[in-house]
């Protein structure tokens, strides 16, 4: 079994090494059947590459920027918790946030300038980022339906932070492992990330030695009896 002593050696592995969709097909044999975000959920450029631990953020559709005597104190704060979220960002972690409907940009270039300041190692949004060309620019791994210049403050609030959080089907924990790359974004959760990364660190290993006998001609019947993969 492949082992590693740090988070650190894990991710360097697994950007070296891996990508989602044999982590994905792993996660299928384990019976977690429901671990990819959904697909509109893309990469900021199609060599970003993203793993860390989740920072999960919970926030939610407003329709001014401030309100004067509310029920709901938060609905006096521009931008809700969204600022004290970005600041309680950890070394190693992903801020990934939803709840709210997609009317705006939920990540932009301060915030990621911020958050690499802290040691974070990407975004994942369900929505929108902008100041996209500095976002490119800073190599920021970041991921979401794509580029929307439309300004959060009075549209858009952060609730909570380091809470479980659901993106479609797939249920999110603070510390869960994230990973993404051209095909997606998977969650591995905690209790579940030493065997699937061990298993997918020797399934992928054994697609190289696949991959060369399909080169060399041998049949893709043959190669799945050999192998156990396709």
């Amino acid at each position: 079994m492949v082992d590693w002593n740090s988070d650190e050696e894990l991710f360097a592995m697994a950007e070296r090494e891996l990508f989602t969709c044999v982590v994905g097909d792993i996660m299928d044999t384990l019976h977690l059947f429901d671990q990819f975000l959904p697909p509109q959920i893309r990469p900021i450029t199609g060599d970003t590459v993203l793993i860390g631990r989740a920072m999960p953020v919970l926030c939610g559709s407003v329709f001014q920027e401030t309100s004067e005597n509310p029920a709901n104190p938060l609905m006096s704060r521009p931008f809700g918790l969204m600022l004290e979220a970005l600041d309680d960002l950890r070394r190693n972690e992903i801020y990934i946030c939803t709840g709210a409907a997609p009317r705006n940009a939920n990540w932009g270039e301060m915030m990621a300038t911020r958050a690499a300041k802290l040691g974070a190692r990407g975004a994942v949004l369900d929505g929108y980022y902008r100041d996209t060309r500095g976002l490119t620019r800073m190599k920021f791994p970041t991921f979401g339906y794509g580029a929307y210049g439309q300004d959060s403050a009075p549209r858009y609030k952060v609730h909570d932070f380091r809470v479980p959080i659901k993106i479609d089907k797939v249920r999110i924990r603070p510390g869960d492992l994230v990973f993404g790359d051209i095909d997606g974004v998977c969650v591995i959760p905690q209790d579940a990330e030493k065997e699937v990364f061990s298993k997918a660190l020797e399934k992928a290993r054994g697609e190289k030695l696949l991959r060369k006998a399909l080169d060399a001609g041998l049949s893709a019947v043959a190669a799945f009896r050999e192998y156990g993969i396709m």
